[in-house]
């Protein structure tokens, strides 16, 4: 296996946003409490420390032991909730909605790029202890956008629409769609895969997600957080009943997005006059009026059946957390960018962000017909209309040429014609018809030549299109895509999750490109 990066803006395949947040977060410094660094880390734990309460603490060390009643004192999960009573100890936390098996295989990195950070920082700052934290997003009820997986290039589709949020449903269904995955893996029928999906159920979809995380991470010590339960919800109502009550959001975010214009970027997204949504059987319905007396009573007393929106979630996070960075994607990071004002309005620490490691995996035997074709690997970011230019340019030109055979026929032509009327004059027309027949015989050849090219040319545009296809799927890096599933062939979970561990770099802004042997 060879490690490679190349600069994102090479590839092609990040926004002008996202490579900013990357690689110059100081050019964002107004939207931001200080750009992600290890040094700034430092000033970050102090700022945390004094800005999250011990109350806060304790209601977070309860409901987590709620949520996982039964793990062994020798789990590492168990080992970092009971670091969480200490106040040295802070999160390091990524999130996703719930997609079906492990989502598309980023899910999996920016879990890997957590649990690498807080190694890091466990280096640097001894004294502390750093917990990675795996927030689901299940109170989203877009079904539509979390309802499938690929993979191998085939989508995995769970087709219930039960209304509301997500984490909500029930498993019907269920077995069918993990046996479709676990038929992938047949020819392995005793690998870990098998034992892994065994685990992936539960009272709901939410429940079942949290023991399918926490299978294939419980070793590296995640935590993985359902937020949307009473006690965590209790540490959030001051601040949905503020919204509910007197709306701030939406000014906070149109004054964020008028600074990201002002930079030269587009906001990713618009506030709305009131940021929650109410949660009932089967349904997630939008607040429309403030200052509603019976909302209000309702907050108080059952506030997990109110949720905040994409633009006040973060700030829910960040209450009930002792975090210090959020880690995601470019996309999900500009969501963030527009949220500081928010978090100064209520009082609360706004985190460090960093944008996770992206990945692109090489199998060898693609490595080898790329390699075959003439590219290097760092052409696998070439648009495929150039590489198809590149290739024809470089193989269509001399193998084409057929000046050197015309010249020869030319001259052996002209030699029979010589020895003919040398030796014979009557043997001018003979050898005449034969010189034609010959003339004829080439261009035949000549056109097979052509006909051959042609057939390899088209074969080599094929593999380049087949090539391009598999490692970038809708031209897109097969990240987004691909489940992390698709990787491990062999069923094999913990090696491939090792193997990552091993390259991954949470100060790496680069792509990393891994050449597999």
């Amino acid at each position: 296996m060879q490690k490679q990066t190349i600069h994102r803006e090479k590839t092609q395949q990040f926004s002008r946003l996202a490579t900013t947040l990357t690689y110059h977060q100081e050019q964002l410094a107004t939207l931001l409490s200080a750009p992600f660094s290890l040094e700034n880390l430092g000033a970050q734990i102090t700022r945390k420390k004094a800005n999250y309460s011990t109350h806060n603490r304790q209601v977070l060390v309860r409901e987590l032991k709620k949520q996982f009643p039964e793990l062994s004192e020798s789990s590492p999960v168990f080992a970092n909730i009971q670091k969480l009573e200490s106040q040295n100890t802070f999160t390091i936390t990524t999130g996703h909605q719930l997609n079906i098996g492990t989502g598309p295989a980023y899910v999996i990195y920016k879990i890997i790029h957590c649990i690498r950070l807080a190694d890091e920082l466990k280096k640097t700052y001894p004294t502390f202890d750093f917990v990675p934290v795996f927030w689901l997003a299940t109170e989203d009820h877009d079904i539509e956008e979390v309802n499938h997986t690929t993979i191998f290039g085939k989508k995995i589709s769970w087709n219930e629409n039960q209304g509301g949020a997500v984490g909500k449903y029930a498993l019907n269904h269920w077995e069918e769609m993990k046996a479709e995955i676990a038929a992938f893996f047949q020819n392995n029928p005793e690998s870990e895969i098998h034992q892994v999906l065994q685990k992936y159920t539960g009272k709901n979809v939410a429940a079942a997600t949290q023991q399918l995380f926490h299978a294939l991470f419980e070793k590296e010590g995640l935590i993985v957080l359902e937020p949307n339960v009473p006690g965590l919800k209790t540490l959030f109502v001051e601040t949905m009943q503020r919204e509910a009550q007197v709306p701030f959001v939406e000014q906070c975010v149109h004054t964020a997005n008028q600074t990201i214009e002002q930079l030269g970027f587009s906001p990713q997204a618009f506030a709305r006059p009131i940021n929650l949504f109410r949660l009932s059987e089967g349904k997630r319905e939008r607040l429309l009026e403030a200052n509603d007396l019976e909302v209000l009573k309702a907050m108080h007393e059952n506030p997990d059946y109110f949720s905040p929106n994409v633009l006040l979630r973060p700030a829910f996070q960040e209450t009930i957390l002792p975090n210090l960075v959020y880690v995601g994607g470019g996309g999900e990071i500009s969501y963030w960018i527009q949220q500081k004002g928010i978090f100064e309005t209520i009082g609360l620490e706004f985190p460090l962000l960093s944008v996770r490691n992206s990945v692109q995996i090489v199998e060898a035997s693609q490595l080898k017909k790329w390699n075959k074709l003439g590219f290097s690997w760092e052409d696998i970011f070439t648009p495929l209309q150039e590489l198809q230019r590149q290739y024809i340019q470089a193989n269509s030109g001399e193998e084409l040429n057929f000046t050197s055979l015309d010249l020869a026929v030319e001259k052996l032509q002209s030699v029979l014609q010589n020895h003919a009327t040398f030796f014979d004059q009557n043997m001018e027309k003979f050898v005449e018809a034969e010189s034609t027949r010959l003339s004829k015989q080439m261009e035949a050849i000549k056109a097979k030549f052509v006909k051959q090219r042609k057939s390899q040319l088209d074969l080599a545009m094929k593999q380049l299109e087949d090539l391009k296809a598999k490692l970038l799927p809708n031209n897109a890096l097969q990240e987004r895509t691909e489940s992390f599933f698709s990787f491990c062939k062999d069923g094999a979970i913990q090696s491939k999750i090792e193997l990552l561990k091993s390259v991954m770099d949470p100060f790496e802004n680069d792509l990393i490109v891994l050449l597999l042997d």
